[in-house]
């Protein structure tokens, strides 16, 4: 039985994340071994193995921090004209994504629109995502960290959203998701400020279509937070 893949991080001073291993349960720690080959994709790939990796022209949408991959995986289902590449830097949700996606009793795929990095998220986007080449970006409900020190490891900056918006093509889609009120704000002044986005207004807020409902937002309406989603437009 081949090892298990590593997570691939570039050294950084300021994370958006806390690395942790987490405990992958046996069916995680399988997955990741024995899928993988088919459904993992490598940093030292590069773009040549970014462009590769479905063998076909179609779509390609772009989620960063998947969790445990459930609402991706029911996307790549639900859509199968798109491609759908997932970034995630714990190995339980990478074992996750994996076990829904490939069929281990016929060893072959059970999703074939649908790959995984393990890695940094602005590393894929720099070294492995070609400029103008998504259609969308969707990002769902990262860690707001919370406290006023910690606000500078928010994943959603300026920086990044510039990052975001050259990987879109021209009509591509950036969407953000979250349930914390001020990160809802930071948020919404980070977008308005790139000048290549334009918000599409879409239903004052309200989840679009295409993104599946989850069990963290359903927890988190209960205990009354609001879910904000903003959806922007790549115009330029």
């Amino acid at each position: 039985m081949s090892s298990l893949p590593n997570l691939q991080i570039r050294q950084k001073s300021i994370r958006s994340f806390a690395v942790r291993t987490g405990r992958l349960t046996a069916g995680q720690e399988k997955s990741l071994k024995l899928g993988w080959p088919n459904v993992g994709l490598d940093l030292e790939g590069g773009r040549a193995e970014f462009e590769s990796a479905f063998e076909r022209v179609a779509p390609r949408v772009l989620e960063i921090g998947y969790g445990m991959g459930h609402s991706l995986l029911e996307m790549a289902e639900a859509e199968p004209d798109k491609d759908f590449v997932g970034v995630e830097v714990h190995s339980p949700g990478v074992g996750s994504l994996i076990q829904g996606a490939f069929d281990f009793e016929k060893g072959a795929p059970r999703l074939n629109n649908i790959k995984t990095y393990m890695a940094d998220a602005v590393d894929v986007l720099n070294e492995a995502i070609p400029p103008n080449s998504l259609a969308r970006i969707q990002i769902y409900f990262p860690d707001p960290w919370h406290k006023k020190k910690h606000h500078k490891r928010r994943l959603v900056q300026p920086a990044l959203v510039k990052l975001l918006s050259s990987r879109l093509e021209i009509g591509g889609l950036l969407h953000l998701a979250t349930d914390w009120e001020p990160y809802a704000e930071h948020m919404l002044e980070v977008l308005s400020a790139e000048s290549s986005l334009k918000n599409s207004n879409r239903d004052a807020g309200s989840r679009p279509e295409w993104r599946p409902g989850t069990k963290f937002e359903k927890r988190g309406e209960g205990l009354g937070h609001k879910v904000q989603d903003f959806v922007f437009v790549r115009q330029s």
